[in-house]
């Protein structure tokens, strides 16, 4: 249940682990992170906020850090910060040590784990077609969720074989006014 910060300034801890917390951001490792800055910056119009820098397993700070999220061994990748529209991050990866390498089957929805990011925009068809012509695929059809309601979804991919879903509508619009049919 989301609370508003005044609210949550009152709640004790039980409290405050029931509230609704927001998307900051997902990572996504890339083989060329330069290409995938440019390409978010140009399909979707993100925002850098930090160019791509090398982080090297040199014994600095940072390299501390980087370690420990991905175990010592490292030794060298490269990362960098984009925005969305609404503000959540997409951040990039590209591990140069060991080489990071594309999947061949790069869907494997039966898996667990986050498969796809969404990204909203009100006129798929263009957006889709404009993945197809920068080096990134449409992976299905545009379908229309619902007969009685404009909503559309896409499945596509970028070019380094991240899933991409282009939803039409805001995922609250979409979804919380939705009547399920009753099961037999």
């Amino acid at each position: 249940m989301p609370f508003s910060k005044s609210v949550r300034q009152n709640l004790n801890e039980e409290e405050m682990m029931k509230y609704s917390r927001n998307m900051n951001h997902v990572g996504l490792s890339v083989t060329d992170i330069d290409a995938a800055a440019d390409w978010y910056v140009e399909t979707f119009g993100c925002t850098v906020l930090m160019a791509p820098i090398a982080a090297e397993e040199d014994g600095s700070y940072f390299a501390e850090i980087v370690a420990d999220i991905f175990a010592p061994g490292f030794k060298l990748m490269k990362l960098a910060h984009l925005a969305t529209g609404d503000g959540v991050g997409i951040e990039l990866f590209e591990f140069t040590n060991p080489k990071a390498e594309r999947r061949e089957d790069n869907f494997e929805y039966w898996k667990s784990g986050i498969f796809h990011i969404c990204l909203t925009d009100p006129n798929i068809e263009v957006l889709a077609k404009r993945i197809n012509e920068t080096g990134g695929r449409q992976r299905s059809k545009v379908w229309k969720l619902f007969d009685d309601k404009p909503y559309k979804v896409c499945y596509c991919e970028d070019p380094w074989g991240n899933i991409v879903e282009l939803s039409s509508h805001s995922y609250v619009q979409t979804w919380s006014n939705y009547d399920r049919p009753h099961q037999p």
